[in-house]
């Protein structure tokens, strides 16, 4: 029997951990029901946040906000589908999913959105704060939704998800006011062509569909919206959206 020494050596240089990105989303369903799909179903995710005043989950016995650990962070959990991000595709090989709880719908392409609970976003920052401690070099353009990178398919985690507040705290990213003013008034006579801004897009992060349809590029637009502009995701490219757009690549890009 031979023993494997661990510690002499260490590489320090040419390797990388999995995780690059943190998705978050909703479930669209109750606590008991979010708990049969993620861990018995087709999908699965790392946490699971639930919604403490849900009925589910005080009958299941719980009765205070707690933080669910589905799949271990080293395992690939089969949150993400197809999704591209950042020159990415298939991000459950390097992502952590959050699923949280929250009975949005989406009946015939007309959405309702839920608000979170106060202690779900408490729960979150915590939790989101704990991965990006262990994950230093996930950058804040890789925290995402999953409608950023399923654009066109999927819609959480929602525009009730205060992602402002998130990047308050050093939880992803969020644009300078005074940069988005600035490019606001550049716009104010006209947006850029439609190329110029799916480059912008993509260098942002984005995935593009070739060819660009126009149902495509208003998805894209909608996704974005989503997560910067929830007041009005109506999927139109106006001044102040693209303003966004460009204040958030000159402070990431």
């Amino acid at each position: 029997m031979y023993a494997i020494d661990y510690n002499s050596y260490r590489t320090v240089g040419p390797y990388g951990k999995r995780v690059r990105f943190l998705v978050l989303h909703y479930t669209a369903l109750d606590f008991a029901q979010s708990v049969q799909i993620l861990t018995t179903g087709a999908a699965s995710a790392h946490y699971l946040i639930p919604d403490a005043s849900d009925p589910t989950y005080l009958a299941a016995g719980f009765s205070y906000q707690r933080v669910f650990n589905l799949v271990d962070e080293n395992d690939r959990a089969w949150h993400a589908g197809v999704s591209e991000w950042a020159g990415r595709v298939g991000l459950n090989d390097t992502s952590i999913g959050i699923e949280i709880v929250n009975q949005a719908t989406d009946v015939e392409g007309v959405f309702s959105f839920p608000d979170y609970q106060p202690s779900q976003i408490a729960a979150l920052k915590q939790l989101a704060k704990n991965i990006l401690q262990r994950y230093p070099d996930m950058s804040p353009k890789n925290v995402v939704g999953h409608s950023d990178i399923a654009v066109g398919r999927k819609s959480d985690p929602g525009p009730k998800l205060p992602w402002k507040e998130l990047a308050e705290e050093g939880i992803g990213a969020w644009y300078e006011k005074s940069v988005k003013d600035k490019y606001l008034l550049q716009f104010s006579s006209g947006v850029p062509g439609q190329a110029d801004v799916i480059q912008a897009f993509a260098r942002y992060g984005y995935g593009i569909e070739r060819p660009v349809t126009d149902t495509f590029f208003s998805s894209l637009v909608r996704a974005f919206q989503l997560h910067f502009r929830a007041d009005n995701y109506d999927g139109v490219l106006d001044a102040e959206t693209c303003a966004i757009l460009y204040a958030l690549n000159e402070k990431y890009a």
